[in-house]
């Protein structure tokens, strides 16, 4: 009589590996579900009076001066740090942002809180497509470490193409439960 040597998950090892790679992709599906569903739902844990670490994204032409009138009617002292990005071809968005957290020192303002970062672009305006896979493979990873780093609360962009891999990777994280619960607007 022949002893059998063979393992007990030899047989069932193709059975096995797609049974947990469904479960796997059925857990990341139900948890990407959930995070669309509670997305804009206020948290209940956070009281009124807690700050919350704010990134604001800049964008070159309009994007600036309307990012700038949001701002201003924002409760300066709940959203703070305040964390400006713009890309770095873009130099007056910066400008423009240095300049209104200045005037808010000058009017007396308390708490502060102010850093400025450029991040690379995704797509220069005209580069093409085909030479834009790798620059936004770039930008998302600078955008990565920019993340990481600040790990901010909340996202304010409108729109323009810097924030794409800032509100990707922020939603990666939110997908993953790493973020401390961002906002993004």
């Amino acid at each position: 009589m022949e002893k059998n040597t063979s393992c007990f998950f030899s047989n069932s090892s193709p059975n096995l590996v797609i049974t947990c790679f469904v479960a796997f992709i059925t857990i990341i599906l139900v948890r990407f579900l959930y995070v669309i569903y509670r997305t804009g739902k206020p948290l209940n844990k956070r009281t009124p009076q807690q700050t919350l670490s704010t990134l604001i994204v800049l964008g070159s032409g309009g994007h600036t001066a309307e990012m700038i009138n949001l701002l201003l009617v924002l409760q300066k002292d709940r959203f703070t740090p305040r964390f400006y990005i713009a890309a770095a071809t873009d130099n007056m968005s910066l400008q423009k942002a240095r300049m209104f957290e200045n005037s808010l020192a000058d009017s007396g303002v308390k708490g502060i809180s102010a850093e400025f970062m450029q991040i690379y672009r995704s797509r220069e305006v005209g580069q093409s497509y085909v030479t834009s896979v790798w620059t936004t493979l770039v930008a998302t990873a600078h955008a990565l470490w920019l993340m990481i780093k600040i790990r901010p609360q909340v996202v304010l962009c409108n729109g323009p193409g810097t924030c794409i891999p800032l509100c990707v990777i922020a939603f990666i994280f939110k997908l993953l439960g790493l973020d401390g619960h961002p906002y993004l607007c």
